[in-house]
């Protein structure tokens, strides 16, 4: 089957006081349909940044950025973003939030809160409906926000470390809850994270960057059966895949420092 998403040597520079910035320089790789891939390297690479440019939301200097054959132009419905900070509207409840891309789309009343209650039951907010978001907890405030990304049944979810600003057992939590929405639908995802264990644990591929300018330094197969839980992580596969992984951005930290 021909990849749903195509970057092919893409590059991306910003104009900033200090001078240009190189963000990205050669970027290429493919994403699967219905695959798990996971974009992991080290603070400033341009991770965040190439999801926006996935999604339409930057545009890039050179080189080509397709979904399913067809050049991204701008955000589409076929993609949705969920952030690290949630971006949640603090005046609208639970359900108001979930419901709020439905509504810029003009789908009847009816059929959004019905579509937005779904969702909401899926992520295991019930009954959290007409809360506002600074009642909740981060884990529940990222819940809404996978709910509202998930609510416009896109092809592509795109997630810029999501569960980066939580603690541990959280984002642990919210790991496994992921896997098993993932497992429901077979959403093609890109996932951007700091975290090895996570991108191990979550992942199909891992599309690993090296220091700005951010280009593909690997991608690595994660040998790994999707049918996975928390019992994995004990695993020969799982803490070896973790080693490799450590170790190669190691290097590829320690020759950008020696270069400077």
């Amino acid at each position: 089957m021909p990849p749903l998403i195509t970057i092919d040597r893409v590059a991306k520079s910003y104009a900033t006081g200090q001078g240009e910035v190189h963000a990205l320089n050669d970027v290429s790789f493919e994403v699967k349909r219905e695959e798990f891939v996971s974009i992991l390297g080290p603070s400033g690479c341009g991770k965040s940044t190439l999801l926006r440019i996935i999604d339409g939301l930057t545009p890039f200097d050179s080189g080509r950025v397709e979904i399913d054959g067809k050049p991204v132009a701008g955000p589409g419905p076929d993609r949705a973003m969920v952030f690290q900070h949630f971006a949640l509207l603090p005046w609208a409840t639970v359900l108001q939030n979930v419901m709020f891309p439905l509504e810029i789309r003009d789908v009847p009343v009816a059929e959004r809160e019905e579509r937005a209650r779904q969702l909401i039951v899926q992520v295991g907010l019930s009954g959290f409906e007409h809360h506002y978001p600074r009642t909740l907890s981060g884990g529940m405030q990222q819940r809404v926000g996978i709910a509202r990304a998930l609510v416009v049944d896109p092809e592509i979810l795109l997630m810029d470390e999501p569960f980066g600003a939580l603690d541990a057992l959280t984002r642990t939590l919210l790991q496994d809850e992921l896997l098993e929405l993932w497992s429901r639908d077979r959403k093609t995802v890109v996932f951007v994270t700091h975290s090895i264990d996570e991108a191990v644990y979550l992942s199909d591929r891992i599309v690993t960057m090296s220091p700005r300018p951010g280009t593909v330094a690997e991608v690595i197969e994660v040998p790994l059966n999707r049918d996975r839980n928390a019992d994995v992580r004990d695993t020969s596969q799982f803490v070896d895949a973790v080693s490799y992984l450590r170790q190669s951005l190691r290097h590829y930290v320690s020759v950008e420092e020696r270069s400077r």
